[in-house]
């Protein structure tokens, strides 16, 4: 059993060690990305971001009206209903914006960066690259690694925005409250600080999720099968990375 503990951890390490070096190649081909085929990265914000944008927008304005009516309801026992806006702008800039969007990122665009290059991989595309004496790793991973870590703030935005405008429809719509109270709430207690909380989890879920994507296809092993289990691990693992990083952040934060 301890054999067994010493060789799973030993492995652990061996990976991640492997992981953060991939890591640093991908940052040092950016910046040649940037100046020479930036026209890579556009499409792959395309592909990642606006692809993503429907999904985006709907969640968030669902969770935004959701945060008006529990934030109501749970406020009228103090009487403070006039506070619902600064709990949903709270909750929305804060926490579920990042949180949200990353998981849903990491679902719609993390999956399909992680399938599109295992298929790359399994149909000898990136091996064909390989025996031309050209690097995959600039053509191929860079761009959409960036363009990943790009969208992801954007969207994060998005969805604060709808967010807002979500519960505040429910909250003055539906339930009553003041509009000019409740965006004056929002804008007497919120601070930029809380605001660049919520920027910095956004970008540092994106370049988590995109560097397991690329790493989980480029690395998948090129079968049918392969290509799925490498889909899987970047959904699951991701999941597990940004609970455990917003978990970090905010600790470091307050």
């Amino acid at each position: 059993m301890l054999r067994d503990i010493y060789y799973s951890l030993m492995g652990f390490l061996r990976t991640f060690g492997a992981l953060q070096l991939f890591f640093v190649r991908l940052l040092l081909h950016s910046p040649g990305i940037f100046f020479g085929r930036f026209g890579l990265v556009v499409k792959q914000v395309h592909n990642s971001g606006t692809l993503s944008l429907v999904i985006i927008m709907v969640s968030g304005f669902f969770v935004g009206g959701v945060l008006a009516l529990q934030g109501y309801s749970n406020l009228a026992r103090f009487n403070a209903e006039a506070s619902t806006g600064t709990f949903a702008a709270f909750a929305l800039l804060k926490e579920l914006g990042p949180v949200i969007s990353a998981l849903l990122f990491a679902g719609r665009a993390g999956t399909a960066l992680a399938s599109e290059i295992g298929l790359m991989k399994a149909t000898d595309q990136i091996s064909a690259m390989e025996m031309m004496a050209i690097d995959p790793l600039p053509r191929v991973l860079v761009p959409r690694f960036l363009g990943g870590v790009i969208s992801l703030p954007m969207l994060t935005a998005v969805f604060s925005v709808i967010g807002l405008l979500g519960a505040h429809l429910v909250g003055v719509n539906l339930l009553g409250v003041d509009a000019g109270v409740f965006w004056q709430q929002i804008q007497s207690t919120l601070e930029m600080s809380d605001v660049y909380e919520g920027i910095i989890k956004s970008i540092v879920f994106g370049v988590v999720i995109s560097l397991l994507a690329v790493w989980e296809g480029y690395h998948a092993i090129p079968t049918a099968e392969g290509v799925g289990r490498a889909t899987t691990r970047t959904v699951v693992i991701s999941a597990i990375a940004v609970l455990i990083l917003d978990f970090m952040i905010t600790a470091i934060a307050i």
